[in-house]
């Protein structure tokens, strides 16, 4: 039988890799019509012309075959990164179109037994809907990321068209149709208060109108009221098929196997709900100054804890932590007083931590794929948002949705700021054992439990996301061209 071949193209990272490539697993699940081509970009860090990220470990089906994309001769300076990551990121990918398109050329011969379906391009890579077009095949944007920060993406036209420029820093509040609330400047992603950054992602959320579809990783009973704001008729038709997570046993290296042995050893000897997980994603470090806080915070607490702690790297560089021994860093007395309630380690396993039942708090950076994980796994979360769009992660999640405890909404990695001990021990108790009476901790734990049933239930059969994957299936069967595609008519210069 002929088919129906999608090429999916995430961002570089395994932010962007995991719930693309989970996207691909469950499209080919049982179902025959479709094959899956990835074309994996390699970081911008890489210095290699051909070396890309490794390939994806949470490939579960054979129809799945990926490519790495080389890098082109013409990279943006990488000067343009210190003014702007988003801006650097956009350019970068841009840069590889031509690759791109000689893959997807080569791809498809006379003799190969399945059509060209259309392009999925990650929300970094809508610059790739140029491809799409010179080959006349649809588009279709992943949004690895929530239905109220894609919204905030769409309205920064608006911005654009009343101010004329980025958003300044100040007690501003602003009306963003996919949030519930009024959202604070504060609360607004760092690109957006940047002028290039602005730019940048103005310009691709104009691509992600041209595209035939926007497949969201997210739940509609999450995030009802922002999937409803984007049913206005310009916006392309939006899918929620999430949560898309890779749950899977993780092969692992000789020492984090040795780690992760002696965290679950030690968890397993913790009674039910009762430690609070620290955990900040592949770039979450912080100053010895911060960590010295962190410390001070936890003793106070009182509670149990996994701590996986790291410092920033020497050169403040965009990557992940330089040494994760914090050994010299913390007081003596932390170490001490906390031996029989506290664990601190570098890397650490968060989904099966997270799905431990000794866990009952996850102290998070509030990136979307942490955020999935913790709702499906019941655990709730105290907001400790660091870069990207995770400042609009957590006011979501503590104001609008009312999911999480607010620490901070406003932490933003690199600045002076610093989060006291005083204000992480309220936090972490509030979290635990509903804070000094007020009961927010407790309602938000039932709230999520809810949610947990909610989002597990929407990728059941005849739940919300799995109705909405059969239609995303239908819709790219329906689009795509009739005929055996032999190659583009021609290409541009």
């Amino acid at each position: 039988m002929e088919k129906a071949e999608l090429v999916l193209i995430p961002g570089p990272g395994r932010g962007h890799m995991v719930p693309i490539v989970e996207f691909a697993n469950e499209l080919l699940s049982g179902d025959e019509r479709f094959s899956v081509s990835i074309l994996i970009i390699s970081s911008p860090f890489e210095n290699s012309p051909v070396r890309a990220d490794p390939m994806p470990t949470n490939i579960s089906q054979h129809h799945i075959q990926c490519f790495h994309v080389p890098k082109p001769s013409n990279l943006p300076p990488s000067e343009l990164y210190h003014e702007s990551p988003e801006n650097y990121f956009s350019l970068y990918i841009e840069s590889h179109k031509s690759q791109v398109k000689d893959i997807i050329v080569n791809r498809f011969t006379p003799t190969t037994p399945f059509r060209l379906a259309g392009l999925v391009v990650d929300l970094f890579c809508s610059s790739m809907n140029d491809v799409a077009r010179e080959l006349e095949v649809p588009s279709y944007l992943f949004f690895a990321s929530g239905a109220a920060f894609l919204g905030f993406t769409f309205y920064l036209h608006s911005h654009q068209e009343l101010h004329g420029a980025e958003f300044e820093k100040s007690d501003s509040e602003f009306h963003i149709p996919s949030y519930i609330n009024s959202v604070p400047a504060k609360a607004l992603p760092s690109f957006a208060l940047n002028k290039q950054g602005f730019v940048a992602f103005a310009a691709l959320s104009r691509e992600y109108k041209k595209t035939k579809g926007i497949i969201v990783n997210t739940v509609l009973e999450l995030e009802s009221h922002a999937v409803c704001s984007l049913s206005d008729g310009v916006i392309p038709p939006v899918y929620t098929v999430g949560p898309l997570l890779d749950l899977k046993v993780k092969s692992r290296t000789p020492s984090d196997q040795l780690e992760y042995d002696q965290i679950m050893r030690w968890l397993n000897n913790q009674p039910p709900k009762s430690v609070v997980f620290l955990c900040f994603g592949n770039y979450g470090y912080f100053s010895e100054a911060q960590l010295r806080e962190i410390a001070a915070g936890l003793e106070r607490s009182g509670k149990r804890f996994l701590w996986s702690a790291r410092k920033a790297p020497k050169d403040g560089k965009f990557s992940t932590a330089d040494d994760t021994d914090v050994t010299e860093i913390i007081p003596r007395e932390f170490w001490e007083k906390t031996k029989e309630v506290g664990r601190v380690c570098g890397w650490a396993p968060q989904v099966e931590v997270l799905s431990h039942p000794a866990v009952g708090g996850f102290v998070s950076h509030c990136g979307w794929n942490s955020i999935l994980e913790s709702l499906w796994f019941g655990v709730p979360i105290v907001t400790w948002p660091m870069y990207a769009e995770q400042q609009l992660d957590a006011f979501l999640l503590s104001r609008d949705l009312k999911l999480a405890v607010e620490l901070r909404i406003d932490y933003r990695r690199g600045s002076d700021d610093i989060v006291s001990g005083e204000e992480l021990e309220r936090a972490v108790r509030c979290l635990m054992d509903g804070g000094d009476g007020d009961g927010d901790g407790v309602l938000v734990r039932k709230r999520v439990e809810e949610m947990s049933m909610k989002c597990r239930g929407a990728v059941l059969e005849g739940g919300s996301s799995f109705q909405s994957f059969e239609r995303v299936k239908e819709t790219i069967l329906a689009n795509g061209p009739m005929q055996l595609w032999r190659g583009p008519p021609k290409f541009n210069a």
